[in-house]
């Protein structure tokens, strides 16, 4: 009797135990699984085979906006661009690259101040003989083509040619000098400062296409920067003068140190022409500024003195048809005159074309200035020129002979 008892109990727990799955077997029609299984793995996707890296096409070489630096001067270092000391406020390089041009921080030159010049001897006298100075060795430059006559119809060309004798330093420009008359009614004089740039050859196309001829007043650190530029100048039959070594402010300078600026800037020129030109004795002030000791100076050295009947002021313009309306606005007022401009300038090299078509249409014609002789430099500043140069290397070739571009 107790174990019919016990039975029964032990039915009725399993009852109870299994009354919630025999409840939901029902319902659904079969048990769910305690563990749901895992879906099935995705397919790894196949991994593409690595594609060989395309070299990087070679960037095309555009000249200019920046041509290299000049090779450098015999024994002496390559030179490392500067930017130039501006003229007025300090002129913005066009990006041709007035001047443009990323700039590095300029390079001071470091000038020794040279010793007093003996007492009654108007002109520098160089502290060793000439012949044991050493000899200025620019790179060979192709020999320029001959001048020919333009032969161009129509074009605005060259009316007369002067010669001028810079015996005792005549004055040039009514801006500061009146003495010397010499232009005839609508005759104009074109001039241009601060070059050699990389504007510079703009200049030279745009002259060349009307047969013009112009003077170019260079700064002494330019010439070394750009020789072969200089050069092309002098190749083309412009007249090559210049203006101080560093464009500096000779009113603010002592009397050596004005006099170092003028005689390392006439050594950088003639240097960076080499047997490709003819260096006239021809001077311009930086800012037009002329201390008297520096215009008698000049005298005591024949070299002639330009300042200018009208000013451009194109170092304060930015465009093309700025300059030319300030140009022809003056020469009307004027009828003649020197005209001073800048082939530094973008907005100049530019507006050159455009300025020539309107003097011919102005009926102004153009008269080109020469020298009757060239100038000589002194010995003891060619020195200097080439103690200030850095790393001297035994390469004297022109920078097209040793860079080309080859794809």
């Amino acid at each position: 009797m107790r174990g019919a008892a016990a039975l029964a109990l032990a039915m009725s727990a399993s009852l109870l135990v299994l009354g919630p799955a025999v409840a939901q077997r029902s319902t659904t029609g079969s048990a769910p699984p305690l563990v749901s299984p895992a879906p099935p793995l995705a397919p790894a996707p196949s991994i593409a085979p690595t594609t060989a890296i395309e070299p990087a096409s070679q960037m095309a070489v555009v000249p200019p906006p920046v041509l290299a630096p000049a090779p450098a001067l015999a024994p002496a270092p390559a030179l490392v661009p500067a930017p130039p000391v501006a003229t007025r406020p300090a002129p913005v390089p066009a990006p041709v690259a007035q001047s443009t041009a990323p700039t590095a921080a300029p390079v001071p030159a470091r000038l020794a101040a040279p010793p007093p010049p003996p007492a009654r001897t108007p002109a520098l006298v160089p502290a060793r003989a000439p012949a044991a100075a050493p000899t200025l060795a620019p790179g060979r430059a192709p020999a320029p083509a001959a001048h020919a006559s333009c032969d161009k119809p129509g074009a605005l060309g060259v009316t007369r040619t002067v010669e001028i004798d810079t015996t005792g330093g005549p004055g040039f420009g009514f801006e500061h000098f009146k003495q010397h008359d010499f232009l005839r009614e609508h005759e104009v004089v074109l001039t241009f400062d601060d070059g050699p740039w990389v504007t510079t050859p703009l200049v030279l196309k745009a002259l060349a296409e009307e047969c013009v001829k112009a003077t170019f007043f260079a700064i002494g650190k330019h010439a070394t920067y750009y020789p072969e530029i200089l050069r092309s100048v002098a190749a083309a039959g412009h007249s090559v003068g210049s203006h101080t070594w560093s464009h500096a402010d000779l009113s603010k300078k002592t009397v050596d140190e004005a006099k170092v600026e003028i005689e390392k800037a006439i050594s950088a020129v003639k240097w960076a022409l080499g047997d490709q030109g003819q260096e006239m004795p021809f001077f311009r002030f930086p800012a037009l500024r002329h201390p008297p000791e520096m215009v008698t100076y000049l005298g005591e050295r024949n070299v002639a003195i330009f300042s200018t009947d009208m000013d451009s002021f194109d170092f304060k313009l930015r465009k093309p048809e700025q300059v030319i309306k300030s140009i022809m606005t003056k020469l009307a007022k004027h009828g003649k005159g020197i005209v001073l401009m800048h082939d530094f300038q973008n907005s100049t090299a530019h507006s050159v074309p455009e300025l020539l078509a309107q003097l011919k249409a102005g009926g102004y014609k153009i008269v080109h200035m020469k020298a009757r002789t060239a100038v000589a430099t002194l010995p003891q500043y060619d020195e200097e020129l080439i103690k200030d140069q850095k790393l001297p290397t035994v390469s004297q070739r022109p920078t097209s002979s040793v860079v080309r571009t080859v794809d």
